[in-house]
């Protein structure tokens, strides 16, 4: 086997690798997080987490949940960002991509306002790496049988 062929990434590794380089133009102070929605091995669209276009970032205003003391996972509400998957779903919206019957990838996962977006949406399926504090999100892609799959990816290095 050449060395190109042994490190060449499967699909899956690629759109999680193309999620974190998303995650790369986050103006999130707390958590950089990218997002891809895919079908048939092409990527539909993409996001990050921010503040709505024409709306200062936290980078250049500073952290509102942590200016008020909100805990990881808890009142999503109170923040300035879009999350990385509302974005990718926005995007498609934005330019009439459909997105139904997707997977997304995703540097974390979902939390429960994303994931009932994406259940509505019609996203089938998850990969993500790093977990998230919210036990009602992966409950509810139960519900609605989206399959969740945790990722493991090599290092940045």
């Amino acid at each position: 086997m050449t060395t190109a062929a042994r490190d060449r990434p499967s699909w899956d590794e690629y759109f999680l690798q193309l999620a974190r380089q998303a995650a790369t133009r986050s103006t999130c102070l707390r958590r950089q997080v990218g997002a891809v929605l895919v079908r048939d091995k092409r990527v539909l669209a993409t996001g990050y987490n921010g503040a709505p276009r024409g709306v200062g970032h936290c980078l250049d205003v500073g952290c509102l949940r942590e200016q008020l003391g909100i805990a990881s996972g808890e009142r999503h509400e109170l923040c300035r960002a879009i999350h990385a998957e509302q974005n990718a779903i926005i995007q498609a919206a934005v330019h009439g991509v459909p997105i139904d019957g997707a997977t997304l990838y995703c540097t974390h996962q979902p939390c429960i306002l994303c994931a009932k977006m994406l259940i509505n949406c019609g996203v089938r399926e998850i990969h993500y790496v790093e977990g998230y504090p919210d036990d009602l999100s992966q409950a509810m892609f139960a519900e609605a049988g989206v399959a969740l799959h945790k990722e493991e990816l090599p290092s940045k290095g």
